[in-house]
């Protein structure tokens, strides 16, 4: 039987491969509890290398949960963004995955194909050598050198202007979200960068823009919009999600609305707003779905 202590050494590192490869909070729960049923069949005497052994079990299953969602991403109604999920301070020391898991990113990531997905996340994130990523993904090196290259030049183009866990972006992030909570039409423009974007995810089960709101004007005035018609008995936490400054607003004990905020030279670049309640479920539980 593996051992259940080596097991939750990389616990861990197991949710965030899935979550990165997926995108989906509960698809990576799901993941790591089936990795956990499989390597408790496994005699870890003989695996020499448990990290790999796990991360090849994790990707495995993290891409049939990618490849069984895709029909359904296809036919989803508005702006499709990941679950988000709470992030700590280990998460805010490590830059590469910080910024690995902002909403920008994980957005950049759903343009890839599921196998480009799992070898840009085994090595630009978590720096697995092409040796095991070909033996994680039952691929040649040859062939998971082609695709590192592949995608990595696919995100390079895409790469979010994003910054990692500075003092500047909370302030920032602050200003933004005092605005919004005071309705102030005016501080909302003077915030937002010119080029900004708000993607809101609903789901089509409730209600929300479904297309981008582009640029300063546009998103002040839904925001201010959306402020001139609060939630019954409404309450708002800051938090860090997807180590973004973020924003939690419940309805009496549900919560409603989890919202990030990405920030690049001292104004607000993205603003994403779930509101599907799917998936808001593990949110929601607070002990489940933390990542650092």
């Amino acid at each position: 039987m593996g051992s259940p202590e080596v097991f939750e050494q990389h616990r861990s590192l197991l949710f965030a491969i899935a979550y990165e490869i997926t995108g989906a909070a509960a698809d990576a729960e799901d993941v790591v509890q089936d990795s956990y049923l499989k390597w408790a069949e496994v005699n870890d005497d003989g695996v020499g290398n448990p990290r790999a052994y796990l991360a090849k079990i994790a990707t495995r299953t993290a891409l049939n949960a990618l490849r069984s969602s895709q029909r359904r991403r296809e036919e989803y109604v508005g702006p499709w963004l990941p679950e988000p999920i709470l992030t700590g301070p280990d998460v805010a020391e490590d830059a590469v995955l910080g910024e690995a898991l902002s909403v920008a990113m994980l957005v950049v990531l759903e343009s890839l194909t599921p196998d480009e997905r799992a070898v840009f996340v085994l090595r630009e994130v978590f720096d697995f050598p092409y040796t095991e990523i070909a033996e994680v993904t039952g691929k040649s090196q040859a062939a998971v050198r082609q695709l590192a290259h592949r995608a990595k030049e696919h995100v390079s183009a895409r790469q979010p202007r994003f910054e990692v866990g500075t003092r500047q972006q909370r302030e920032v992030a602050d200003r933004f979200m005092a605005a919004t909570l005071g309705g102030d039409l005016q501080s909302l423009m003077d915030v937002l960068a010119p080029g900004a974007v708000l993607l809101a995810d609903g789901g089509g089960k409730v209600s929300t823009a479904r297309r981008p709101v582009h640029g300063p004007e546009k998103i002040a005035r839904f925001l201010v919009g959306v402020h001139s018609r609060p939630l019954p008995d409404m309450r708002v936490e800051f938090s860090t999600l997807n180590n973004m400054p973020g924003l939690l607003v419940f309805s009496g004990g549900r919560l409603d609305v989890a919202a990030m905020v990405e920030v690049h030279g001292g104004q607000v670049t993205g603003v994403y707003v779930v509101r599907n309640p799917d998936k808001l479920v593990l949110l929601a539980r607070g002990t489940r779905g933390v990542l650092g």
